[in-house]
């Protein structure tokens, strides 16, 4: 024990005997319960005043790494260590809480984490069942997939040229003309709104929307300062539109074909209305039409292919129909903004797989990916069928439902207000995860989107019959 400080040094005495002594802790060769010299042998050997080195105790003990005890000595304190960490790491807890992007709901947060447990049954994923995914013709299209060495590397900006060409194509089928420089290919849907968010809206933008909403479970434009707004669409649409922005910059986000989560498909005179009204205070339109294949009867026309002036973003995808692990989505929209979006998506992931690029272009080309959809419709209307034969055997004095007109999900609504926290974390006991109304409209305490698209046909049985039991003991509370 001959170290010193260093008198003309950068760091104080002081400073230096701190950092010598939670050194040797450290190290672990002072461990807890550890009895220091007293400070008049600290202050000969480090050749300084007393007061210097009772300066040093002090602080070391009001941070929590030495303890005094009365008429022993000063020790090393038992929970020195998480002090030393806590004094020596970034406040990452504070990080947290100031950083831009907000924290989910705690209901979602659960939700997320059960949705990996194996022994849940899943009665509100919007998600299609692993039984339900072409596995095997997907394995089987990767041999059938001739790669060009430019395939393995970075994306283009925009993506890959011929998958956009494939999907001007088929797009034509729901009256969309747009060429390929008119679409960007992303990673998902949730990527199109983070970039139209961080791309084309200032801060303080109003985003309008239904009162039950998808957007309220996620905060793609929450999180960068965007103004939420639940607007009712009625006769008098335009006027509010109107009344509502006044000057500030605003967007309306529609899901006007298999709304998530109410299942909603609007009439073509409701597109139309949204349309004009819109049109009349130059608010641009999101179209998400991502559950639109999934009909079970024929599809209207989108919003998009009314557009004649590029009003309408649209936004597409195949993770609700082919596998949501390609991560392949797409969104339309004029070239100028095309371009910006595709900017800043090469800023943030340099480009979607060029792999999964290369299956869905094969799976478009080779008419693999209709031939599927066809079937998955199918399938999905037996599932819609067993579900809603459960529920009127079980429910029909508890609740009300419309008869499902495609995707995954019965908007399922109890005649009393019992849908809350407790009552999801009593299902969540039972092994049953379900997606409450509230996490979509805050005030809502009535409804959960019931999805007849992930659980197997015993876990659906076994998943009511809980569901069921839970409702009726809330009921007779």
């Amino acid at each position: 024990m001959s170290w010193q400080p260093i008198k003309q040094g950068e760091m104080t005495l002081q400073q230096q005997i701190i950092q010598w002594i939670t050194g040797h802790i450290e190290r672990g060769d002072w461990v807890a319960g550890t009895k220091l010299p007293t400070q008049r042998q600290l202050a000969m050997q480090f050749g300084v005043n007393r007061s210097t080195v009772q300066q040093a105790l002090e602080e070391l003990k009001s941070a929590g790494i030495l303890e005094a005890k009365v008429g022993s000595g000063i020790y090393v304190a038992d929970n020195s260590w998480h002090s030393l960490i806590t004094q020596t790491q970034p406040n990452w807890q504070k990080y947290i809480d100031t950083s831009l992007h907000k924290p989910n709901y705690h209901t979602i947060q659960l939700i997320n984490e059960y949705e990996q447990r194996n022994d849940v049954i899943r009665l509100g994923t919007g998600e299609l069942a692993p039984s339900l995914l072409p596995t095997a013709d997907i394995e089987a299209s990767l041999k059938e997939l001739t790669l060009q060495p430019k395939a393995l590397g970075y994306s283009s900006p925009q993506g890959n040229d011929r998958l956009r060409a494939a999907i001007c194509e088929y797009v034509k089928k729901r009256g969309i003309y747009v060429k390929p420089q008119n679409i960007c290919i992303v990673s998902g849907a949730l990527q199109a709104l983070q970039l139209i968010a961080v791309g084309l809206l200032e801060q303080g933008a109003i985003v309008f929307q239904d009162q039950t909403s998808y957007l309220n479970s996620v905060h793609p434009f929450q999180s960068v300062g965007m103004q939420m707004m639940a607007i009712h669409r009625g006769d008098q649409l335009a006027q509010t539109l109107a009344q509502q922005k006044r000057k500030r910059q605003a967007v309306y986000y529609a899901v006007p074909t298999l709304n998530n989560p109410t299942g909603e498909v609007w009439t073509t005179h409701e597109k139309r209305q949204l349309y004009e009204a819109c049109k009349a205070s130059r608010i641009p339109i999101i179209e998400d039409d991502v559950y639109h294949e999934l009909l079970f009867e024929a599809a209207t026309p989108p919003l998009k292919s009314m557009d004649d002036s590029g009003q309408v973003l649209y936004i597409g995808s195949v993770s609700k129909t082919l596998s949501p692990g390609l991560r392949i989505g797409w969104l339309i929209g004029p070239t100028t903004v095309i371009e910006r979006l595709a900017d800043i998506k090469m800023q943030t992931d340099y480009g979607s797989s060029a792999i999964s690029q290369e299956i869905v272009l094969h799976w478009l080309q080779s008419g693999k990916y209709e031939k599927h959809i066809e079937d998955l419709r199918q399938k999905l209307q037996r599932r819609a069928h067993y579900v809603e034969n459960i529920l009127k055997e079980k429910f029909n004095h508890l609740a009300n439902w419309n008869k499902p007109k495609g995707g995954f999900y019965i908007w399922l609504k109890f005649h009393e207000p019992i849908v809350d926290k407790e009552l999801f974390t009593k299902l969540l006991h039972r092994q049953v995860l379900i997606n409450p109304g509230y996490i979509y409209d805050p005030q809502d305490a009535h409804h959960i989107r019931l999805s007849y698209a992930y659980g197997t046909y015993e876990e659906l049985q076994s998943g009511l019959e809980k569901l069921y039991e839970c409702v009726e003991e809330a009921v007779q509370k």
